[in-house]
């Protein structure tokens, strides 16, 4: 069950810093004091901002009214946004959890269930089926968790505590906040219904308001746009990843063996080469899967360096990546759906005796390559391509093997040698 962070949040955040911030943006501390001793000025001032932005859209001021009339902060959502999973866990946790066996045999059965309406989303769309069942069973483990009133929210709620107490992404929490009240206002979802996770996620493959405005769509007929439907979530889903460039008829990447002595500098997750190319190379299919001709191209990608599991990364990751930006999210929806059609565990085994640094270490990390002059870019405690390039670039200038991998030794290394 993956209700920890949001999903298709990714391409919202990726927009980030559009539009002005609320004027009246309470600290997390004075939110969680309004919420517990019912003192919610600074909450209520921050609503008041929107409904103005809520009148341009169009949206009801009697409806505005009444959920500010009812609504109080949640306490609890602010401190699960510092937290995301994806971020915080090792990758080989993350997957295993994500990719159990419980629920690869589930979706197996989900599969079958749905097998008429997938084929027909397969066709409309020409979204692998077992992608969009992988996404559906790590985002809602295929639906269980919408019924659990202990992990799902209000989303207006959820969203309202973010529009006025995350103050990094206020225009983000505001635009989703206005997007849900939008749903509401035109009747596509009941208040009661419009649960989800903490950070306004709905439905059962987690879209966030304003990725259903752009992408959800009607496909059991009723005529309505409804993400709790399994059919219209499942083919909504089709519709986004078909949206950011999902190619029909392609699979997501390989598995690799990398060859001895093979150049990590190579390894830069962002030069894109012919499969052809980087079978030259040496690189060995971990799997015997047939390769088409259309996919033409691919990068190269080492989670955890030369100690673990090696991909080629086609077209296809991107858009899973377009649905969430995390890439251990990217790999278990990857892993999953070629657990579901049957495909073996990775080859590789994980470096599982490492010990994952924390985000103070990280942050330590890439300041100290900043100083050194190796640019990480921004200093936020995430490893991401430019951090892992630049990570690459001091290895090779110590000596070591650059393959970009943020493990203890390697902080302790760039530590002692300033």
């Amino acid at each position: 069950m993956r209700y920890a962070t949001a999903s298709v949040i990714a391409a919202g955040l990726c927009a980030i810093g559009a539009g002005q911030l609320l004027g009246q943006i309470a600290s997390p501390d004075q939110l969680e004091a309004a919420a517990r001793h019912d003192t919610p000025s600074l909450f209520q001032s921050c609503l008041r901002e929107l409904e103005p932005q809520a009148q341009r859209r169009g949206i009801s001021a009697a409806l505005v009214a009444r959920f500010r009339a009812d609504l109080a902060p949640d306490p609890d959502v602010l401190a699960a946004v510092q937290s995301q999973a994806e971020f915080e866990r090792p990758i080989w946790d993350y997957i295993d959890a994500a990719v159990s066996e419980a629920r690869i045999s589930t979706g197996q059965a989900r599969l079958a269930e749905w097998a008429a309406v997938l084929a027909a989303i397969e066709t409309r769309f020409g979204v692998d089926r077992h992608v969009l069942a992988a996404i559906w069973g790590i985002e809602s483990s295929y639906g269980a968790v919408l019924d659990d009133l202990g992990v799902v929210r209000p989303v207006v709620r959820s969203l309202a505590t973010l529009a006025c107490g995350d103050a990094s992404r206020a225009a983000f929490w505001r635009d989703q906040l206005l997007a849900a009240l939008a749903m509401l206002d035109g009747g596509d979802v009941t208040p009661d219904r419009m649960t989800g996770s903490w950070a306004g996620a709905m439905g059962h493959t987690q879209f966030m308001p304003t990725t259903y405005q752009s992408h959800a769509v009607d496909f059991d007929g009723d005529g309505k746009r409804d993400i709790w439907s399994i059919p219209d979530a499942l083919a909504s889903t089709a519709n986004y990843l078909r949206s950011m460039g999902w190619r029909t008829g392609e699979r997501w990447g390989y598995e690799v063996e990398l060859p001895p002595g093979f150049d990590y500098s190579l390894a830069d997750e962002t030069t894109e080469r012919p499969l052809s190319s980087w079978i030259e190379l040496g690189l060995r299919l971990t799997q015997d899967s047939p390769i088409s001709a259309a996919e033409a191209s691919a990068v190269l990608v080492l989670p955890t360096g030369s100690r673990g599991p090696a991909f080629l990364l086609l077209p296809n990751f991107r858009a899973i990546l377009r649905y969430n930006t995390a890439l251990a999210y990217a790999l278990s929806v990857a892993h999953l759906s070629d657990r579901l059609r049957g495909g073996p565990p990775f080859a590789r085994s994980w470096p599982r005796d490492d010990r994952m640094l924390t985000n103070t270490e990280r942050k330590d990390l890439q300041t100290l390559l900043a100083k050194l002059g190796f640019d990480p870019g921004t200093v936020d405690g995430k490893i991401g391509p430019r951090t892992r390039a630049a990570l690459r670039r001091y290895q090779a200038s110590v000596g070591r093997l650059p393959d970009g991998y943020a493990n203890e030794a390697l902080l302790d290394h760039v530590r002692a040698h300033p």
